[in-house]
This record gives structure tokens, C-alpha cells and sequence, in this order.
């Protein structure tokens, strides 16, 4: 028998309605996410990209219309979307009484990934030492985003939903977010990126879509990103760079 074919949309929403309530999160969306394409997703506070992102992932269901993510759709095959889908919310979903590797750990087996990407990952976002053995729940804002950074990079699933990526984080750990998109592209992962700032992520993606009051309403090219600015290093290894993270979350900066 032939293999499955692989979907040509990582993807889809048509005429997409989401509801909170009576009110509409999303009032009609329409989009396509090429597998391995890096979009960005631009607009206001409240225009609906957060609740695009929450739709893809599978945390919010539809009113009407049509969504398919991998092929599949996320209100039948909710376990077998969100274990390919990672998405980085406002809220890093960690558990407080868990230390940070136990964090990781769990996210990444429960989700059936390779455990052989944990402690790399880990190492790449500077939680290691005393602080990989500290609970979650005695984490600074700053640091509790860099877990939730290492369990997307320690899961590497086949789509990442990144919002508004850079909160929280200083310049070095925004310089290796950067770094693990370009890698993840790369590798013919998709990514959704949300911000309302578009200045910082543009370079990251080849595509920009505006959206306003629940919809797409415009969408425009970007240069492509440059593969030279990712660093030659397998997925989840950190890379050398000036102002890495230490492992008390300060930045050692490398002359």
C-alpha cells in the first residue's frame, strides 16, 4: 500500500466562526498555511490573533466553518493535533509544585516526543543547574517563558504557534527564539507567529497576513528569511552566542 500523502496545507480555515459566548473571536476567517511556510499573523490587540492561534491548536472550537490542521480536524482528532501542534501562549501551562526539568519532561513524553531533545533543550535556554531543579512554581516571569521556549524546542512538533513570542524575554533569549524559528523552518516545520509589533519577527517569516475585527483583511509578501542566520546545530542545542542565558537567569554576556 502507498503511503498517505502528505497535506498541502499544514492549514485551512474557511469562513472559520469562533465564539466566546455571543461574541465572535473569529468572524470569518479565511486562510491558507503552506506545509513549511512561516506566516506572520498582524493586527491590533483584539483583532483575533490569539484566538486564530487557540483555534489552530485546538483549544477553541468552531461555530461554522471549516478548519483542518495536518490534514485533520482538530474537534475529531483533538489528542493527535495538539501532540503535532505546540503552541506558545501567554500562559506557560506549567505546573508550580514540578521542578523545571520534571516540566519538560512531562510535557515532551505526553505529547510522545523524543526524550533525547529534553536536557539539550534545557541547556539551550540556560536551565540547568540549580535551576533546572527548582519548582516552577518559584520562577520569575522571565524564566517560566524559557521553560515553556524549552518544552517547544524539546517537543519540536510539526506546527508551532508562537504569541507575541519576544514577551518577557531580554535580547539574548529573543536572539535564540530567533534562531530556533529559522532551525524549525528549516527543517519544514510550520509556524503561525502572532505580534502585534511586526518589526522584530518580520525577518522570520516570507509572509504577512493583517487581521481586523475577527478576519483576514490584508496580506502582503516579506523578504524571505535568511537561512544563514540559523546556526548550524541540531534542533534543541544551543548555539554560541553573545549573552547566553545563565543558569540564574542574567545574561553572561562573551566578549
Amino acid at each position: 500500500m502507498a503511503p498517505a500523502a502528505l497535506p498541502s496545507s499544514a492549514v485551512s480555515l474557511r469562513g472559520a466562526v469562533a465564539l466566546s459566548g455571543r461574541f465572535p473571536l473569529l468572524a470569518g476567517v479565511d486562510l491558507e498555511v503552506a506545509v513549511g511556510e512561516t506566516v506572520l499573523v498582524e493586527g491590533p490587540n483584539g483583532a483575533g490573533k490569539t484566538s486564530l492561534l487557540r483555534v489552530c491548536a485546538g483549544l477553541v472550537p468552531l461555530a461554522s466553518g471549516r478548519l483542518s490542521v495536518l490534514g485533520l480536524d482538530p474537534a475529531r482528532n483533538r489528542t493527535t493535533v495538539r501532540r503535532r501542534v505546540g503552541l506558545l501562549s501567554h500562559d506557560s501551562h506549567l505546573y508550580d509544585d514540578l521542578t523545571v526539568i520534571e516540566n519538560v519532561r512531562f510535557a515532551v513524553r505526553a505529547a510522545g516526543g523524543d526524550t533525547s531533545r529534553i536536557d539539550p533543550a534545557c541547556e539551550r535556554w540556560g536551565l540547568v543547574g540549580r535551576l533546572a531543579k527548582t519548582p516552577a512554581g518559584k520562577l520569575s516571569a522571565g524564566q517560566r517563558r524559557r521553560v515553556a521556549l524549552a518544552v517547544l524546542t524539546a517537543r519540536w512538533p510539526e506546527v508551532w504557534l508562537l504569541d507575541e513570542p519576544h514577551a518577557g524575554l531580554d535580547a539574548a533569549a529573543r536572539t535564540l527564539l530567533d534562531q530556533a524559528v529559522l532551525e524549525a523552518a528549516a527543517a519544514g516545520v510550520t509556524v503561525l507567529i502572532a505580534s502585534h509589533e511586526s518589526g522584530p519577527v518580520e525577518e522570520l517569516a516570507a509572509r504577512a497576513v493583517t487581521m481586523t475585527g475577527g478576519r483576514v483583511t490584508a496580506e502582503r509578501s516579506l523578504v524571505p528569511p535568511s537561512t544563514t542566520k540559523a546556526p548550524s546545530v541540531a534542533p534543541g542545542i544551543a548555539p554560541d552566542v553573545p549573552g547566553a542565558a545563565r543558569e540564574d537567569g542574567r545574561v553572561a554576556h562573551v566578549a
